[in-house]
């Protein structure tokens, strides 16, 4: 061999119940060579009539018969190797690495083979006292029934009385006889009603009847195969003995199990494949108050789905979902949305839910709250996903007030840990461990979340807050005295918030970082000195605050500043410059407010300067002021809509330097000066 093959922990053995129809069968394990694969109709080893495909695949591979076996024949594919040894390394000689896999992967493959075959025998417990594995000899134990002795060693008895087994009378003081058909009533089991549990058959049918029939149903340990859905029903109760009470789906082209009511009970099982492995919606009733305890999920495409389906009235609300584990999803491992018309997947609890990939690929989200209202709420869950999927948590568009408390999130890839998507609100998380490659909070909802120890750099970010009262008990801004002794520039490193600065010496440049390595900083810098030596503020490789070199001119002038990235920007000062306006053309001029002068010519013709009502949100507060610019004789006349002007009158302007401030209270345009 030229490449080593992984081989998988597992049974080399795999059977199925032919249908009559098919005719490839998939075994799920390595083999080395096609003779490696033994294949048997019921009992009977085949040599002929039949192809082997995908030796030396780890994956396994599959045969492919001539003709299909016929309908309710027993297919069994083992892998079946010579227990020997195939290489020998020489004494000092080379050892290839090739070799050496490929003998350890044959010493793997026949200790699997021989487990295998240990697994179909009768045994006593590992933890069992010594006892003699000899039966009694065949003359004697002839029409006996098998027993133990009081030493536990084999030994043989007389057919059961019936009658002696025709009551029952619990231990303890008080207790009544009961007859045991009605004993053995208190406990319905799948098979009672003809579940098999073997993997082979198909106990759906067995399975649905048992659910149908009894409130309560119990699934003893071995591994049920279904081809269609089973339905859980109002108030019934589905439950097994954990790991070892198997459902397993045909294929994954359909949900293993609906609850599409309300108040039924799911737990201790393992459940294999399925296109969904639970779907909870409201189809027959309101789909409310359902528990969901100590699962597992094997391989489905999806491993719980909450759907708030089609009908407002019968709702996905108040279930409790906890200690459960999807383990190798294709797609989603829990997804709450909405196929139709039906209200939101609201309220409802997870525990302890982990969604793990165990290098499988998948395509989406470890949990993909896709639509989702009012509490939806996720306490000590995590995933830990494929580096190829989307996103460890999703919180989808159609969301509000969604609760995440200690969540885990790991993965080899750069996925976000958690990502929240535009019109998501009011998505509260707590605790967030982050381990995945990408952003620990991906945020596209616009800021509209609250995190408490979550995210990266910043571990918390709070929405609008009242504190009722805070106590600080020193609030301090650092800072920083800048006087070089004879001028010259200074490049600020942001270290402190306040720059006290003098050009006392000299001409002082004060040089801010590139806007786009300080984003979100702010900083403030003022003067102290008297002297007539400029003080500047610029900024490395860029205009400036403002898009221009600052000048501080005078003592105690000062201005703060704010980078958003892209720029730095002037917030607050004491000398902060004055915007006009420039207009010449005649006519109607209905000046937006956005200026505090406005120049005017009316040299081509007269020009009107309409201001807005004094009422309207822009001008209610603001003090503008009209100038006539130019020498000639037309009029620049200043009205306001609605009729009138400044003080109730059109006010005419009539000669270059002419001029009028007003500033509206909300009420009316008043004249604050006017020349003449």
């Amino acid at each position: 061999m030229t490449t080593s093959l992984l081989i998988p922990r597992g049974t080399p053995r795999v059977q199925y119940l032919a249908d009559g129809m098919q005719r490839v069968f998939t075994y799920p394990f390595p083999i080395f060579a096609d003779e490696d694969l033994q294949v048997f109709l019921g009992a009977a080893l085949q040599s002929t009539g039949y192809a082997v495909g995908g030796a030396g695949a780890s994956a396994g591979g599959t045969v492919t018969f001539a003709a299909a076996p016929a309908d309710g024949t027993l297919v069994l594919l083992r892998r079946r190797l010579p227990i020997e040894r195939r290489s020998d390394f020489g004494e000092s000689g080379p050892l290839p690495a090739s070799a050496l896999n490929g003998e350890l992967d044959r010493l793997t493959a026949m200790l699997q083979q021989v487990a295998g075959d240990q697994e179909l025998m009768l045994r006593y417990g590992d933890s069992d006292l010594p006892a003699s594995p000899l039966l009694p000899e065949r003359a004697l134990r002839q029409g006996k029934l098998l027993a133990f002795d009081s030493a536990g060693n084999p030994t043989i008895r007389p057919p059961v009385d019936e009658e002696a087994l025709a009551t029952y009378v619990p231990p303890g003081a008080g207790a009544t006889a009961r007859p045991v058909r009605d004993k053995l009533a208190d406990l319905v089991s799948v098979k009672d009603f003809g579940a098999v549990g073997d993997g082979l058959v198909d106990d759906t049918l067995a399975l649905q009847a048992a659910l149908t029939s009894a409130h309560a149903v119990f699934v003893p340990p071995g591994t049920y195969r279904i081809a269609n859905t089973l339905t859980l029903g109002h108030g019934r109760t589905l439950y097994g003995a954990g790991q070892a009470s198997v459902i397993r789906g045909a294929s994954n082209g359909f949900d293993l199990i609906h609850l599409p009511d309300g108040y039924a009970t799911l737990s201790g099982l393992r459940l294999e494949q399925g296109k969904a492995g639970v779907r909870l919606f409201g189809r027959d009733g309101p789909c409310v108050q359902n528990s969901l305890t100590d699962l597992t999920f094997w391989e489905p495409e999806v491993g719980l789905v909450f759907d708030g389906y089609i009908d407002p009235n019968f709702p996905c609300y108040w279930n409790n979902i906890a200690r459960v584990l999807v383990a190798r999803p294709s797609r989603h491992g829990v997804w709450l949305t909405r196929t139709g018309a039906g209200d939101t997947p609201n309220a409802n609890r997870f525990h302890a839910v982990r969604v793990y990939s165990l290098s499988a690929p998948m395509t989406g989200c470890g949990f993909f709250v896709e639509q989702g209202r009012f509490n939806n709420a996720f306490f000590d869950c995590e995933a830990n996903l494929w580096p190829q999927a989307e996103a460890c948590f999703r919180v989808g568009s159609v969301t509000d007030k969604t609760l995440i408390v200690n969540f885990y999130a790991e993965s080899l890839g750069a996925l976000p840990n958690l990502q929240l998507d535009a019109g998501s609100v009011e998505t509260a998380i707590i605790n967030l461990f982050s381990a995945a490659a990408g952003p620990a909070i991906l945020d596209r909802s616009g800021g509209q979340y609250t995190a408490v120890n979550a995210g990266y750099p910043e571990k918390n970010r709070l929405q609008r807050s009242r504190v009722t009262e805070l106590v600080v008990e020193a609030l301090r801004y650092d800072t920083e005295y800048v006087e070089p002794a004879t001028g010259g520039l200074v490049a600020l490193d942001l270290s402190s918030s306040v720059y006290l600065a003098s050009a006392y010496g000299g001409a002082v440049e004060l040089r801010l970082p590139k806007a786009e390595n300080a984003n979100g900083h702010a900083v403030t810098i003022k003067r102290t000195d008297a002297s007539t030596n400029p003080l500047t503020v610029t900024e490395i490789g860029g205009p400036g605050p403002d898009g221009r070199a600052l000048s501080l001119g005078n003592r105690y002038d000062f201005v703060t500043l704010v980078s958003n990235g892209a720029g730095w920007w002037v917030v607050a000062g004491n000398s902060q410059p004055g915007n006009a306006h420039y207009h010449d053309t005649p006519g109607l001029f209905e000046p937006d407010l956005n200026q505090q002068l406005y120049l005017v010519s009316a040299w081509s013709g007269a020009v009107e300067v309409r201001l807005p009502a004094p009422s309207a949100p822009h001008a209610v507060g603001r003090t503008v002021t009209v100038k006539k610019s130019d020498t000639g004789g037309n009029r620049v006349t200043v009205t306001q809509t609605g009729g009138g002007g400044p003080d109730n009158e059109a006010i005419a302007l009539t000669a270059q330097g002419h001029a009028v401030t007003a500033m509206s209270n909300g009420a009316g345009w008043h004249i604050l000066g006017r020349n003449p």
